[in-house]
Order: structure tokens, then sequence, then C-alpha cells
């Protein structure tokens, strides 16, 4: 028997009008977001600005960004090929809006407009964003680097192939109510779920139609991914009883968990409209128990993709958790991250990325990482 407070939370997504419920202000069950913004300290606004300089000198005529194009092996990446990655361009587009930048309009304004120009031109008939052999990531955050442009700017040439973009997504969702690494597989993962969630949350968000039943059937997968308490009996006694409040990177498998996998769990909740709830409280407590381990196996060495995703994913969870459950989580993760972040970053101003895309997806990741209390990114505001 599932957890019946995830159920219930997910009944109330189903009967709500629309497909995602936003609240405001305090949250259920006493809980409530910090009231006050993080300071913003000089250190970490240099490191964006160079960060962001970085990105800019080392963006292509193009408009892309050099990415190894590849996939996710255990602990490893394959590479396919190699050359401009919309994933990657994507990232590094989301980095300068966060920044406050906008196409064609301040310092970086024109390394804006050209990813935006990069990305548009990789969308196929079908709104595939797809180039050189990216896949189900690069499109998601394809889609969601357009959504929003889109919300800052209306224009309608981004409209028009952001609502194909998000048509695609939909029209690939799978039985189990998830995606995968290639369109229409029939089985789906965490990871790449939780991107296409954001992008359409981000798509909806701004006016482009995305259909109830695809972020329901979404939301029952995220949440049948969860570890509770039946969830590990139904395996072995003795299964994952250190790992309750994790998040399986295939539901119903008997998967592993796993940091990165538990951030992107409790941000694709929220992403779906659920904010209050027993497995949002356990995975924030399964991130903050993990945090210090986890920076220490995958930081400062040599930023490998597990991090950077883990905490692009771990710091949404948090900064929307705020001060949820009377236990303010969002401060001493960021100051803790921020902490690993500055002291990462390479002297030209580049993050690393030795097991991954690259240097450029290790910056792009870095900066958005740090601009998060800068609220200028719809995706990332409360």
């Amino acid at each position: 028997m599932k957890d019946r407070r995830l159920h219930f939370a997910l009944s109330a997504i189903v009967l709500t009008s629309g497909p995602f419920v936003q609240e405001s202000g305090a949250q259920e069950s006493g809980t409530g977001y910090d009231t006050q913004p993080i300071v913003v300290t000089q250190q970490q606004r240099s490191a964006v600005e160079r960060g962001l300089a970085w990105l800019a000198e080392h963006q292509e005529a193009n408009g892309g960004w050099h990415g190894k194009i590849g996939y996710k092996l255990n602990a490893d990446y394959r590479i396919t090929s190699d050359g401009g990655h919309v994933g990657v361009t994507a990232l590094a587009g989301m980095a300068f809006l966060a920044g406050g930048h906008l196409p064609g309009r301040g310092e970086h304004g024109e390394t804006v407009e050209k990813a935006l120009a990069f990305v548009l031109s990789a969308t196929q008939d079908d709104g595939y964003i797809t180039r050189t052999g990216t896949r189900m990531y690069s499109h998601a955050f394809a889609t969601l680097f357009l959504a929003e442009i889109f919300g800052m700017t209306h224009r309608q040439d981004v409209r028009a192939k952001l609502q194909k973009a998000v048509d695609f997504i939909v029209d690939t969702q799978n039985p189990e109510g998830g995606w995968r690494y290639v369109p229409f597989a029939p089985e789906s993962d965490m990871s790449i779920v939780v991107c296409q969630v954001l992008a359409l949350r981000a798509a909806r968000n701004i006016g482009i139609r995305v259909p109830r039943s695809t972020v329901d059937r979404a939301a029952k997968y995220v949440v049948d991914s969860a570890i509770t308490e039946d969830s590990r009996r139904s395996f072995h006694p003795s299964a994952y009883q250190n790992e309750i409040g994790a998040f399986h990177y295939q539901k119903g498998r008997g998967s592993r968990s796993s940091f990165p996998l538990t951030a992107a769990g409790v941000t694709a909740l929220h992403g779906v409209g659920i904010y209050s709830d027993d497995a949002i409280r356990r995975g924030l407590d399964y991130l903050r128990k993990h945090l210090v381990s986890f920076n220490s196996q995958y930081g400062r060495s040599d930023g490998h993709y597990f991090f950077w995703y883990g905490h692009y994913y771990g710091v949404q969870a948090m900064y929307t958790a705020g001060t949820s459950y009377q236990i303010n989580y969002w401060e001493p993760y960021f100051e803790t991250v921020r902490s690993e972040l500055l002291g990462m970053q390479n002297p030209d101003g580049s993050w690393p990325n030795r097991v991954g895309p690259g240097k450029a997806f290790g910056t792009a990741m870095g900066v958005l990482i740090l601009e998060i209390p800068y609220r200028y990114l719809p995706i990332f505001q409360r």
C-alpha cells in the first residue's frame, strides 16, 4: 500500500481545473516560505560574472556551445559525437537569462540572441529539438529555455516552436507516465521525467497548451518512485532501509536511488504542484543528511555530472521548500553549496566537468546554481 498522504496530494492535482496547482503564501501542514532573500555576496556575484564572461567568450559562431554529446553509462559517460550541444546551449542561455540578460539587450544580449537562434534552428518539423544526436535531456532543457524566453519577450516566433516542442513531449509520454533517453521508449526514469516536467511547467505558466492528463500521469510516476516504508518492504526486508525519503531511478524495478535522483524527485513533485507532503519532507531530510558526503564524492575533484545534476535540482528543491516543516532547508543548503562552488571555479571563470559534456556544461550549471537567489528566471521563482 502506498503512502496515503502522497496519494491524497496526487488526488488534489487530479481534481483541480488545470494541470498545475500553484500555491502562494503559507503552505499546508505548518509549512511556509522563508521571508528574507539570502544575501548575494560580492564573491558570489563576481563568480557569476566571470562564469558568464567565460561562456560568452567560448560561444561558437553558430550560437551554440561545444559539448561532448552522449549519455550516462553507470557512473561514466559514453560519448557518441562532438559539436554544438543543444542541451548545453540551452543551459548556457538560461544562465544568461538568470543573470538578467535578455535577447538583444544589454551586455550579453547578442550572446543570448545567438543562443536562441541556435536552439530554434535545431527544432525539427515534428517539434523534436535535437542536433548531432542529442536526446530527450537536451530537448527538455531547450524547451525550458524557449519557455523562459517567451515568458520574458512574448516573441511569436518563439511561441510557435515552443508549442511544437511541448506537443512533442506530450506525444512521446509512454504508458508508464514518463520518458526515457530517446522518444517513444517504453521505459522511464526519474532523471528524464523531471526535465520534461519542468519544461511543461514553465510552458504552462506562460500560457502554452499542456494537457492536464499528461501532468497527472507524470505526477503518478513520480509519486510511485518515492521510497517509503511500504515500497521498501515490497522488495526485501533489508532493502533500502537507509533510503527512506530517496527516489528510485526507475519505479517498480527495485532500482537504485541516489542524492541526484532524490533532488530530481522532490523538484518534480514541486513541478506538478505538490508542495506539502511526507514524501517531500523525507526527501528534503535525505538531501540534508547526504549533502556533505555527496560533495566529497563528486565535487571539487572533477565536477562529475552527478554533482551538477544533483545540485541543479537540489538547489531548486531547497529554494522552493524554504522554511517548510519548521526547518530552514534553504539557507544552510545554499551556503554549503555556494562555498563548494566558489572553491571549484577555475581561474579563467569556468567550472570543471571531466565526466560529462564538458566545461561549458559545468560552467552553465555553476552559474545557474549561484544565480537562483537573483530571482530573475521565472522557473526559479516561488
